[in-house]
C-alpha cells in the first residue's frame, strides 16, 4: 500500500503531461489571485471593512466571487454571473423543449452550443450585477465616484474581470485538472485562511479558550460530515438479461446504479443566495428614494435581515426547497426507467415501466430529503455559530468546507484516473 502510494507520487512529478497540467492550474490560480488584489478606483478601505463586518450575507457573496468582493477588486463579481447563467440555462431545459433537446439529445455538439449560450448570457448578467453592486456600495459610502464616467468605467472593468475569470476557468477545465470554476472559488477560500487565522490570533482572549476549542472540534466534525455526505450514495441493484445458446438459454449480469445523497452540490445554496440578495438590494434603493412609505418598507426588510434567527430560518428554507427543485430538474426517473427497459435491464422485485418510475422517484425523494436537510444546516451554520458563540473572527464556514472538500475529492479522483491511464 505504502509502496503504491510512493510510486504514484513519483509518477505525479515525473510524468510530463500530468506535470504540465498541474503547473497550468497553479499558474492560472496565481493570475487569479493577482487580479483579486487590484482594487477598483475610489475604494474607502476602512468603510469597506466595517460594511463587510456588519453584513454576513456579503460574506456568502464573497465566497462565490472567489474572494474578489472583499477587496472590491476588478474581479469582484468573480464567476458568479457565469454560474447564474449556467443555472438559468439548466432551468430553461425544463421550460423550453428546444433547449432540452439541445442539451440531452444532440450529443457533444449540442452541449457545446449550450455552453456557448451560457457564455452569451453571462455578459448581460455581469452588467446588471456590476451596476447593482457598485450603486449599492456607492450609497453606503464604500465606493466614491467622481462622476458618471468613473462609474461607467468601473462597471466596464468589473464586467471585463468577470468575463476574464470565466475564460480562465474554462482554460483550467480544458488544459488543467478539475473544474476551473470550482477551483477559482476554492482558491479564494484557501487564500482567505491566513487572514482569518491572523484576526483570530489578534482577537484571542484567554477567557474564550473553551469556545475556540469547541469551534475547532466543530470544524473537524463538519469536515467529516461533508466528506461522508459528499461520498454517500444509495446503490440501486439492477440486472441485465443476456440471451445465451445451448444449455444455458439466459444469463443474468448484476450491477447497480449509484444515486448520490447530495446530487445538487452547491447549486441550491447559490440559488438561495441569488434570491435572498434581491430584497436586500431593493431595500437599499428604497431607503434612498425619499418616499416615506417606501422607506418604511425598506427599513422593515433591513430589520428582518439583521435578525439572525429569522434570516437563518428563511435561508435554510430556501436551500431546502431548491435542493428538491434542482434534483427534480436533473434527475428524471421516467427517462432512467425507459433506458433500463431499452437495454434489457430491470430492478429485482420491481416491474418495468411505471412501477420502476415510481420506485426510483420514491428512492430519490427519500435520499434528497437527507441531502436537503444537510445543505440547509451547512448554509446557516456560520450565522448560527457567530450568533451563539459571539466570535466573529472565527466562523465555521459550512459552505466553504463543502466546496473545499468537493474540489479536493474531485481533483484526487481525476489525478488517480490520469495515473491509472499512465500505468496501463
Amino acid at each position: 500500500m505504502f509502496k503504491s502510494f510512493i510510486h504514484k507520487i513519483k509518477l505525479l512529478f515525473t510524468d510530463e503531461i500530468l506535470r504540465k497540467r498541474i503547473l497550468f492550474v497553479l499558474g492560472a490560480l496565481v493570475v487569479f489571485r493577482f487580479l483579486a488584489n487590484i482594487p477598483v478606483p475610489g475604494v474607502d478601505v476602512l468603510r469597506l471593512e466595517q460594511y463587510f463586518n456588519n453584513n454576513q450575507f456579503l460574506g456568502l457573496m464573497n465566497l462565490f466571487s472567489g474572494g474578489g468582493l472583499a477587496n472590491l477588486s476588478i474581479v469582484l463579481l468573480g464567476v458568479g454571473p457565469f454560474i447564474t447563467a449556467s443555472i438559468i440555462m439548466q432551468l430553461m431545459t425544463v421550460l423550453s423543449p428546444k433547449i432540452k433537446a439541445l442539451y440531452h439529445e444532440e450529443g457533444e455538439a449540442g452541449r457545446v452550443k449550450f455552453i456557448q449560450y451560457s457564455r452569451y448570457l453571462t455578459v448581460p448578467l455581469a452588467i446588471l450585477q456590476g451596476i447593482a453592486f457598485l450603486l449599492l456600495l456607492s450609497r453606503e459610502g464604500v465606493l466614491v465616484h467622481a462622476d458618471t464616467l468613473s462609474f461607467v468605467t468601473n462597471v466596464a472593468t468589473v464586467v471585463a474581470g468577470s468575463i476574464l475569470l470565466m475564460w480562465i476557468g474554462e482554460l483550467v477545465t480544458e488544459f488543467g485538472i478539475g473544474n476551473g470554476v470550482s477551483l477559482i472559488i476554492f482558491a479564494g477560500i484557501v487564500a482567505s485562511i491566513p487572514s482569518v487565522v491572523i484576526q483570530s490570533v489578534l482577537a484571542f482572549d484567554i477567557t474564550q479558550l473553551p469556545i475556540y476549542i469547541g469551534l475547532v472540534v466543530l470544524v473537524l466534525l463538519v469536515t467529516a460530515a461533508v466528506v461522508f455526505i459528499t461520498e454517500a450514495e444509495r446503490p440501486i441493484p439492477i440486472t441485465y438479461s443476456k440471451e445465451g445458446r445451448g444449455i444455458a438459454s439466459a444469463k443474468h449480469v448484476s450491477t447497480y446504479i449509484p444515486i448520490r445523497v447530495n446530487q445538487s452540490g452547491m447549486i441550491p445554496i447559490i440559488f438561495a443566495v441569488s434570491l435572498i440578495l434581491f430584497p436586500q438590494m431593493v431595500a437599499n434603493f428604497l431607503v434612498a428614494s425619499g418616499v416615506e412609505r417606501a422607506q418604511s418598507v425598506a427599513l422593515a426588510i433591513q430589520a428582518f435581515m439583521t435578525n439572525s434567527f429569522a434570516y437563518s430560518l428563511v435561508f435554510a428554507a430556501l436551500v431546502f426547497i431548491f435542493t428538491f427543485f434542482y434534483t427534480a430538474i436533473t434527475f428524471e426517473p421516467k427517462k432512467m426507467a425507459d433506458n433500463l427497459q431499452k437495454s434489457g435491464a430491470f430492478i429485482p422485485g420491481v416491474r418495468p415501466g411505471e412501477p420502476t418510475v415510481e420506485f426510483l422517484g420514491n428512492v430519490v425523494t427519500r435520499i434528497t430529503f437527507v441531502g436537503a436537510v444537510f445543505l440547509a444546516i451547512i448554509a446557516v451554520l456560520p450565522i448560527l455559530v457567530q450568533a451563539s458563540a459571539g466570535v466573529t473572527t472565527f466562523a465555521v464556514g459550512g459552505a466553504s468546507i463543502l466546496i473545499v472538500v468537493a474540489v479536493v475529492l474531485d481533483i484526487i479522483k481525476k489525478i488517480e484516473a490520469q495515473l491509472s491511464i499512465r500505468e496501463y
